[in-house]
Parts: C-alpha cells; structure tokens; sequence
C-alpha cells in the first residue's frame, strides 16, 4: 500500500495578467484578467499538454477570472468541463492587495519583516497567515484526491495555490514558501500516495 498511488495532480498556474508582471499581490477574483502575454502562455501550456499526452478523468479550477479563462482553453483540449472550486482561491492579502513587495517594504518595513519572517501571523492584520493559507489549500487538495481516487486530475490555479501545495506535498515549512518560484502558464505534477506524496517537477514552462 505504501508504493499504491492515489491521484496524480497536474496543477497549471494561470497565463500571466498585468499584476503579476508587475509583481502585485492579488486576491481579487475578478480582476485582473489575463493579458496578451498571459493568452499566449495558455496556448503554450496548453499545447505542452497535447503534446505530452497527459491524460486526466478531470478538470478543476479556481473562481478567479484569470484561471477560468485558462481553464477554458485547457478544457477545450480535452473536450470536456471543468469544475469550480470556490475555496481555491489565493492566499487573502487584506489590504496589501494591489501593492507590489517593494511598495510594501518601503511604506510598512516592520509589516513586510513580519510577513517575510513569521508565517504564523497575518500580515497585515486583514490578511490571511502564510501558515493558516497552506493548511487551508492542503485540506482541499486532500479532499480533491480523496474524491479521485486512482484517477489522473488537472487543477488550473494560481502561483501562491501551488506553492502550498508544494510546501504540504514535501514538508517546506510554510516560512520557505516564498523561496519557491512558480511562473505564470507554468505545469507542477504532484502524485499523492497512500502514505505520502511525491513533486514530480514543478514550475515547467514551455518555450
């Protein structure tokens, strides 16, 4: 049972949108969309999966404007629907949202310490803690491949999803997440077993 592997999970961050190019925080779900950079990197993620042939019984996404369009296109591939996941959102950035992390550290230095260095506070004081944002992603993932069983999952996203994903699948304390790079229109393959789970490669990008 220990080698018996459950789910296997492509995530798929979502194609890039003027604030992730510019490095803004963001929990806003309906904004902003993707751009013209962000469309073509769906087209290649897209494209990198037909080629590779990676075959998937479902397809999942965040509510988020930007990850349902990329969601679309990737279900569209596979001639089949997708399914939203409310509580797949990114990590609640109160009201640092829209500030970029320079922006942050030169208006709040002491917030932007805290947040680089305590995980376990939410910083700024709306937000949600780095620590309660991985288990929260953990208990849906686990939920998602408890619902799969056996089966082969896409879950379209964002960057700060799958790096909690990545930080529960390996064990990097939650205070490492930061350290963890995941690019826009990006694929990270993770396969949960009985007994534990496995990163298979993270952050990929097509040319």
């Amino acid at each position: 049972m220990y080698f018996s592997r459950k789910c296997k999970i492509t995530f798929i961050s979502h194609g890039a949108t003027i604030y992730s190019e510019e490095g803004r925080f963001s929990d806003v779900l309906n904004y902003p969309q993707l751009n013209d950079a962000g469309q073509t990197e769906v087209e290649k993620i897209t494209e990198y999966l037909r080629l590779r042939a990676i075959k998937n019984d479902k397809i999942y996404s965040s509510p988020a404007t930007r990850t349902l369009q990329t969601a679309e296109v990737i279900a569209k591939l596979y001639k089949k629907n997708y399914e939203i996941i409310e509580e797949l959102t990114p990590r609640k950035c109160g009201s640092f949202n829209g500030l970029t992390y320079e922006q942050i550290e030169q208006k709040y230095p002491e917030e932007f310490k805290r947040l680089m260095t305590d995980p376990s506070v939410a910083t700024p004081d709306d937000a949600e803690s780095v620590c309660d944002f991985v288990k929260r992603t953990s208990i849906i993932i686990n939920r998602i491949v408890e619902e799969n069983f056996q089966n082969r999952v896409i879950i379209v996203t964002h960057p700060d999803v799958i790096k909690a994903a990545i930080c529960d699948a390996i064990n990097v304390p939650p205070a490492s997440m930061p350290n963890i790079y995941i690019k826009t229109g990006s694929a990270t393959q993770i396969s949960y077993f009985e007994s534990w789970k496995s990163l298979i490669y993270s952050d990929y990008t097509p040319l």
